[in-house]
């Protein structure tokens, strides 16, 4: 990686120190959530929404999901983070959002069958290569080492269990 690259990666680890967006993530996140829940975006950019595990009002999260063997998956950029905790409260019942609303529930994926969702989470979303710490051209053996660093989460239809 080179040395802007890399710059620039830290520079945008930082906003998210501790695992908790800045005022500039804070912002960020609510114009891109806006954004992901219409028609306009790419299929694979959502907003998720869940109920805060505390107050049980709708959190809403502007992620993007990785299609491996024709399955869909969230990914956690961030590692142990808001969303995460939530979805986890919330028994893995959630809505994504893009363009209409879809009542899906999340199913935690084991640490041994994250590696191949993080690898192409990183093809895709070019905004989580920061966060990831192994190189999106690596192969899927490389992502073994930082699958317990972040979760995953299968989505199905609302009715699955």
């Amino acid at each position: 990686m080179g040395r802007f690259v890399q710059w620039q990666a830290a520079r945008l680890r930082r906003h998210y120190a501790g695992g908790r967006g800045d005022a500039f993530a804070r912002r960020a996140a609510r114009l891109y959530a806006a954004l992901h829940g219409t028609w306009l975006t790419p299929r694979r950019w959502v907003t998720l929404e869940v109920p805060g595990r505390r107050t049980g009002n709708i959190a809403r999260f502007p992620l993007g999901m990785a299609d491996v063997d024709g399955r869909w998956y969230l990914v956690s950029m961030l590692g142990e983070c808001a969303w995460v905790w939530n979805v986890r409260a919330a028994g893995g019942r959630a809505v994504l959002r893009h363009g209409r609303a879809r009542e899906v529930l999340l199913v935690e994926v084991p640490v041994e069958e994250r590696a191949p969702v993080i690898r192409r989470i990183v093809q895709v979303a070019p905004g989580t290569r920061p966060h990831v710490r192994v190189d999106w051209r690596e192969p899927v053996e490389a992502f073994e080492a930082v699958s317990g660093d972040h979760p995953v989460f299968r989505v199905e239809p609302a009715g699955a269990s």
